[in-house]
């Protein structure tokens, strides 16, 4: 049933991509480069993404730097609800990482897809090495660096479970507050659908979390 949702979920959002870049492609076709407020509008990108199906349209800065930063942000959790699977004590962890597995993992094929039919740089699937330097800074909000993660994989049961809870609390605080950004300044319609999505799930995911660090003793 869970991947019956998935792909109604993608169906949906592939539709939705596909009506949004046909509309934007009858309103402003001939304009190429950038308008004051920053948009991409590249003929060649909207028609390298009919050719290949990827999604077009109008988009911007905040567009791109949302779908490069939230791609290795996503990597990051789908690393930590990996450890889960051998590493928890707990069957409310277990199962909570397996849900973030499953809603972010299509998201980051997604956001890949956007990144290359606007002809930007898809980010390579290695955050904990080569993106944590970066932990703190402009996109990236939430991550771990490397003594993080190095701590995480080598914790096992009830210790795990609570390091697990408490750094994917922050991990998903950093990711609201990224996809709030694109909210308030993206022009992607799927990329603030996407942000808004984000918000929604991985705010109750935090309050849950809270409550299980709460039954965990903190």
């Amino acid at each position: 049933m869970t991947s019956t949702r998935t792909l109604i979920r993608r169906a949906a959002l592939a539709a939705t991509a596909t009506t949004a870049a046909l509309v934007l492609a009858a309103c402003g076709g001939d304009d190429g480069g950038h308008d004051a407020s920053g948009t991409h509008k590249s003929p060649s990108a909207s028609a390298d993404a009919s050719a290949t199906g990827a999604p077009a349209g109008a988009h911007n800065d905040q567009d791109v730097s949302f779908a490069q930063g939230m791609i290795p942000h996503h990597q990051q959790a789908l690393e930590m609800a990996e450890l889960a699977a051998d590493r928890a004590s707990s069957a409310q962890v277990k199962d909570l990482a397996a849900r973030v597995q499953k809603a972010q993992d299509p998201e980051i094929r997604t956001m890949s897809g956007w990144l290359k039919a606007w002809g930007e740089d898809v980010p390579a699937a290695t955050p904990g090495m080569d993106h944590s330097g970066h932990s703190g800074g402009s996109g990236m909000a939430g991550m771990m660096d490397p003594a993080d993660m190095d701590k995480l994989s080598k914790a096992s049961g009830k210790d795990f479970d609570t390091m697990f809870l408490t750094m994917m609390v922050e991990h998903h605080e950093g990711a609201v507050e990224m996809a709030e950004t694109e909210k308030a300044k993206g022009r992607y319609n799927p990329a603030t659908e996407l942000a808004d999505a984000v918000i929604t799930a991985q705010t109750a995911e935090i309050k849950e979390m809270n409550k299980l660090l709460g039954k965990n003793g903190g």
